[in-house]
């Protein structure tokens, strides 16, 4: 599998040197990546469901900081 990223190539060196990974692995993949300009980071995509779940979220957390603050100020204006 080539690599993504220069960070994830610095990674797969840092482990290389910590033996943690073989030779052969690392020279594996630079070998598949080959010469290839490569991105310093490369950010993840979100499927269409994780998209809409975190939107849910968001307005749920939105109502309920909304109902907390009207909470808050009916209180203040009883005492």
């Amino acid at each position: 599998m080539p690599f993504k990223s220069q960070a994830q190539r610095r990674k797969f060196a840092q482990l290389l040197v910590e033996g943690k990974i073989s030779p052969e692995t690392y020279e594996e993949w630079n070998r598949e990546t080959g010469s290839a300009r490569l991105p310093d980071h490369v950010t993840r995509t979100k499927s269409a469901k994780s998209r809409k779940a975190g939107t849910a979220k968001r307005k749920t957390a939105r109502r309920t900081a909304a109902k907390r603050t009207a909470r808050r100020r009916s209180r203040s204006r009883k005492a």
